[in-house]
């Protein structure tokens, strides 16, 4: 008998002993446990740039631990995108919107990584306010005016977007309408915004807080925000709905998400965390100066969002038949 209780004695630690082995670094302790980094493949000062920052600040102060934001723009983002998903490190999220996973897989036939796979989502921190804006050369007030315009003026009118689904929608109403304006593609946004206030660019989708201060110096018009709800930024500028124009109409945002690997448990309390974040008053007031709306989310929550986006994108780009490259 006394053999036997030995025996299982042994068996059991040596069970015990195997899962401790199995055990991750994020469930055996507290997390984080050292310093996190959150890598965006946007440029420092865009609209999402500043929503990283705000909210690693904050769940600094949460941690305890130091929170970082690395920017890694470049190549419609696919170069930090593929720097992430190339880390699996669980102490480095990603901070993006959603174009490169619901948009990318829709434009490009290979990828250096599997969007689903490589990137699980944590929380939706932000809703984006995303405008289409004319210069104010141009002297129309609506976009019945530069619907207008633009078949009188057939391959005359140029504009320029953000990449990703920004984009997609503008192109898909211009099509559609048959406006017959040009695209002129950058390789980053600011000298579009310069010639935007120079008129050498006629229509710009962009995102609400970068054309703002091309409308106070009063050299661009917004003429409708893409969003389902007006922005407190500027209030009296319509949404694409009222306007009459629900084709323009989406809703951008930028969140948090992990490599593969990491355990659902530890998303749900990060993605606590950034609801918390989110919830803040002072927070929320900073963001709305910036044109965002604070939106905390579940993991589950995220990933509907970012498959609902998938499906808009895989729609139009089926509607305009543009085939991945």
């Amino acid at each position: 008998m006394g053999a036997m209780k030995a025996a299982i004695l042994a068996i059991t630690i040596g069970i015990f002993g195997t899962l401790a082995l199995l055990i991750t670094p994020s469930q055996a302790g507290p997390w984080p446990q050292r310093t996190v980094t959150f890598i965006t493949p946007m440029a420092v000062g865009t609209a999402a740039d500043f929503a990283a920052r705000l909210f690693a600040n904050a769940l600094a102060e949460r941690w305890g631990k130091p929170v970082i934001v690395e920017n890694r723009p470049g190549g419609d983002m696919i170069i930090g995108m593929t720097a992430f998903a190339r880390m699996n490190d669980d102490h480095v999220l990603l901070f993006s919107n959603g174009s490169p996973i619901a948009v990318h897989p829709v434009t490009y036939e290979k990828l250096p990584y599997d969007p689903v796979r490589d990137f699980l989502p944590i929380s939706i921190t932000s809703d984006i306010f995303v405008a289409v804006a004319t210069s104010e050369a141009l002297k129309v007030t609506s976009v019945s005016d530069l619907m207008k315009l633009a078949r009188a003026q057939s391959g005359k009118i140029n504009w320029a977007s953000a990449p990703g689904m920004t984009q997609y929608v503008f192109a898909a109403f211009d099509r559609r309408a048959g406006l017959g304006m040009t695209l002129v593609p950058y390789r980053e946004l600011t000298p579009a915004l310069q010639d935007l206030s120079e008129g050498r660019i006629h229509v710009m989708a962009h995102s609400l807080s970068a054309l703002m201060p091309l409308v106070q110096a009063g050299r661009a018009r917004l003429l409708v925000v893409n969003n389902s709800q007006r922005a407190a930024m500027a209030p009296e500028v319509p949404t694409a709905v009222e306007a009459g124009y629900s084709e323009l109409a989406f809703d951008g945002f930028c969140g948090l998400l992990a490599g593969r690997g990491m355990p659902t448990g530890l998303r749900e309390r990060i993605a606590a965390d950034v609801r918390a974040v989110a919830a803040d008053p002072i927070v929320g007031a900073r963001l709305a100066s910036a044109g965002q709306v604070a939106r905390g989310s579940t993991p589950a929550e995220f990933s509907a969002a970012l498959e609902q986006y998938r499906a808009v994108a895989t729609a139009m780009a089926r509607a305009m038949g543009i085939v991945p490259i």
